[in-house]
């Protein structure tokens, strides 16, 4: 387990960060243009960076960067 420590301003702008990271991801994943690897590794990278992004924001932030689950990806896909 690694941990590091870092003051206000900091957990500011790593929270900046993350949203923005989030944001744009979620956006990449609305295009239909992508293939199946680039998608689930684009879903992996999401699910990681919104794990660290639920431990610097409040959870009525966390709430607008929840995925609602995706019924165009079949499992045969990947």
């Amino acid at each position: 387990m690694l941990g590091f420590m870092c003051n206000g301003k900091e957990a500011e702008e790593m929270e900046y960060l993350l949203k923005r990271e989030l944001e744009e991801l979620l956006l990449d994943l609305t295009d239909d243009r992508l293939d199946g690897l680039i998608r689930h590794s684009m879903e992996e990278r999401y699910k990681i960076i919104y794990k660290l992004y639920k431990r610097f924001a409040s959870p009525k932030d966390i709430i607008k960067y929840v995925r609602k689950p995706s019924s165009k990806i079949s499992k045969n896909k990947i």
